[in-house]
């Protein structure tokens, strides 16, 4: 089932968490044949407000889902091989969000799904770089962002972004920034394809087990929740 949202609010760029920082909610790394998708819970610690606005009137949503593209490709949905090798030159791009009343587990599959625990640092800089690669220009009065285009299925919504899509810079290569970004163990260098997002995933996720223990331990939403807001 598909829906939306939270309140919160991240207000500015944390410098990064040492490893030791306590990881307070976990995001996912979702395989979606030649995509990749982020996975944001929302019952963890505040969201950044951009990104609240985003699912406001959604309610019973347990996470959101990030993911970015070509703009004339998502929305045209051009899937002849010239509309392929279109979407290879750089263009702009467009952010579909998903908003999923249950876990990316239950929706994709677990062998689909790799989940990474983050410290509140770490969520915070994440949603900063979402937050980022959605086109403020397109504020409303009311503070939340005006959509390109109603989404594929129920719950989704394109959203414009500034960021430029090419060959060299895909919705793989997003991702991978964006966990770069957060601070995990990850880089976003020579990314291209599904598969190697995951597999570094796999990695991040892989070295944070060997970190487990009482200084990496999950702590309640509330433990943290101030250093966002």
């Amino acid at each position: 089932m598909l829906l939306a949202l939270g309140l919160g609010a991240c207000a500015v760029p944390l410098a990064p968490a040492p490893a030791t920082d306590p990881i307070v909610t976990e995001i996912a790394v979702i395989d979606r044949g030649w995509h990749t998708d982020i996975a944001l819970p929302v019952d963890g610690p505040p969201l950044h407000p951009l990104l609240a606005g985003l699912a406001a009137g959604y309610p019973g949503v347990r996470v959101l889902l990030f993911g970015f593209g070509d703009r004339a490709w998502l929305l045209g949905a051009d899937n002849s091989p010239i509309g392929m090798l279109a979407a290879l030159l750089p263009a702009p791009g467009a952010i579909l969000m998903t908003a999923l009343a249950v876990s990316p587990e239950a929706a994709f599959g677990a062998e689909q799904s790799v989940p990474l625990g983050l410290s509140l640092a770490e969520f915070c800089r994440l949603q900063h770089f979402l937050a980022d690669s959605l086109d403020r220009s397109r504020l409303l009065p009311d503070g939340r962002l005006g959509p390109l285009a109603e989404g594929p299925y129920p719950g989704s919504v394109f959203h414009a972004s500034p960021i430029h899509y090419s060959a060299t810079r895909t919705c793989n290569t997003w991702t991978a920034e964006a966990l770069a970004a957060a601070g995990l163990p990850i880089t976003a260098g020579g990314v291209l394809f599904a598969h190697q997002v995951m597999a570094r995933a796999r990695r991040a996720a892989a070295l944070r087990a060997g970190l487990s223990g009482p200084a990496r331990s999950r702590h309640s939403a509330a433990a943290g929740s101030g250093c966002c807001c």
